[in-house]
């Protein structure tokens, strides 16, 4: 019966607010206030800290979708063959492997500042490599050192949010940086089409000569300095996030004692995953990496161009329409996230993204038998705004969100490694098999990914537990029967 008590609230719609209050009946005095002190107002510091990580995100975004505008600028430029440049395009996703393994440690080891600084030096250097490029190496290096920093900051920069930002702010903040993903790569799809590859690239280097900037000014992560003993740093990065006049000695108290009692416990190592208590959320962490994965949101990223072409709409066109639809759909999601919650809107997402996959496969189904001939490119261009805006809102940044969220410290770094592998794994292997589906049939592909997302969202509804209005430490301890 305790343990139905204390996982129940996590997997029900409920207000959170309400969560303390069962003891507190009949108390007018402000007894029930003891989650309020994590109740708090952004401050300066910690709007700068969710910038360093919105610029990391947007810069992924761009490099993302990079290879795609750039492709036939290069190739003209540098003479490249199509297999030349496809070992370049491709090569990002190798960086990114690589970024996603060391990712859990790095930060643990170092912590989430540093590592941050890390981010930033392979996005500057990739860049700059690009920039100079006058051969294929050069160009191949570069791609491979921003593929590195993505990699990175896919774990980092959930977790620094998670941990630094109050829990009625959280889900906000998180959400709004985390899509700056979609802006980045939305922005790269507006301007891509009208300057160079070289320029572009230039122009991918502001974001991160402003995260250079920022990272002077941030504090480290409270609970990471909590967790390797040091003190009178916590307290000091606390009050300067929390604000000079804030009371933070109820917090304080709450993450060092919950992480001194995680620190006797057991070391961060993969084979702790494993335990029965932490065994459900690996399977909501792993299992939220591969629906996200294999819906297929590398494929438009990588393949848009050729997704237009192949439905007889404008590449053009089909990017600035894109592009500019995504914003609100990104805006939409970060202001409803801490009022309907997580798992609401991964629902709705993963709805809405099968729901896209469907029009788009429906188009090509229409096309294959040249039935409504002037419908079908319109109901593809519906088809990829409805996905790519469902994605924005939910699909995109949630699942980091909740991985972020629910895992303890003491096992973040191996559960943090291990979603991101499998996230650029399944990134990895839809990118490499979309041409093969494709042209077996190119609405059975679509089909196909409708089917994963409808999959996703009996996931969502069936295992994945609801975190918003709930401090890091709440949600440790109710899902793995942690008392303290």
């Amino acid at each position: 019966m305790e343990d139905e008590l204390v996982i129940k609230p996590l997997l029900v719609k409920q207000e959170p607010d309400n969560i303390s209050d069962s003891n507190d009946h009949g108390d007018s005095s402000g007894a029930g206030a003891a989650v309020r002190p994590n109740d708090s107002s952004a401050t300066v510091i910690l709007v700068i800290s969710t910038f360093v990580v919105a610029c990391s995100t947007f810069t992924g975004g761009s490099v993302g979708v990079y290879s795609s505008l750039a492709e036939s600028g290069i190739i003209a430029d540098l003479g490249l063959t199509v297999a030349e440049y496809s070992v370049f395009g491709s090569i990002m996703t190798i960086g990114a492997l690589i970024g996603a393994l060391v990712s859990g440690r790095t930060t643990d080891l170092i912590g989430r500042r540093c590592t941050f600084w890390i981010v930033d030096i392979f996005y500057i250097m990739g860049w700059l490599a690009i920039i100079f490029s006058k051969g294929v190496w050069l160009l191949d290096f570069g791609r491979l050192s921003l593929g590195l920093g993505f990699g990175l900051t896919c774990f980092v920069g959930p977790v620094y949010l998670a941990e630094i930002t109050p829990k009625n702010l959280r889900g906000g903040f998180m959400s709004i940086a985390l899509s700056m993903a979609s802006y980045g790569a939305s922005f790269s799809f507006l301007i891509g089409s009208f300057i160079s590859w070289r320029m572009l690239a230039i122009i991918g280097c502001i974001p991160c000569l402003l995260l250079l900037l920022c990272l002077f000014f941030i504090p480290e992560s409270p609970r990471w300095l909590a967790k390797i003993g040091k003190e009178r740093e916590f307290e000091a990065a606390l009050q300067r996030l929390k604000g000079q006049n804030a009371d933070t000695s109820h917090e304080a108290s709450e993450i060092k004692d919950y992480t001194e009692n995680l620190q006797k416990i057991s070391d961060d190592k993969i084979l702790n995953l494993f335990q029965r208590k932490y065994v459900h959320l690996v399977i909501v962490g792993v299992g939220l990496m591969v629906v996200q994965g294999l819906a297929g949101p590398y494929v438009f990223t990588f393949y848009m161009s050729e997704i237009f072409d192949s439905a007889g709409i404008s590449s053009t066109v089909g990017y600035l329409v894109v592009a500019i639809f995504q914003i609100p759909a990104t805006v939409l999601g970060a202001s409803l996230i801490d009022k309907f919650g997580r798992r609401t809107l991964l629902m709705a997402s993963a709805f809405g993204e099968c729901l896209g996959c469907f029009l788009a496969g429906l188009s090509f189904l229409l096309q294959d038998h040249n039935w409504w001939k002037e419908v079908s490119p319109i109901l593809a261009l519906i088809g990829v705004l409805v996905y790519l805006g469902s994605y924005s809102f939910g699909m995109g940044g949630i699942p980091w969100i909740i991985v972020s969220e629910i895992f303890p410290i003491n096992v973040k770094g191996s559960a943090g490694t291990l979603c991101n592998l499998v996230s650029w794994f399944c990134s990895w292997v839809v990118s490499y098999t979309f041409n093969f589906l494709f042209e077996w049939s190119s609405a059975g592909t679509f089909f196909i990914y409708s089917s994963i997302c409808g999959f996703g969202v009996l996931f969502v509804a069936k295992l994945v537990p609801e975190t918003k209005g709930r401090t890091l430490e709440e949600i440790h301890e109710s899902l793995t029967h942690i008392l303290q």
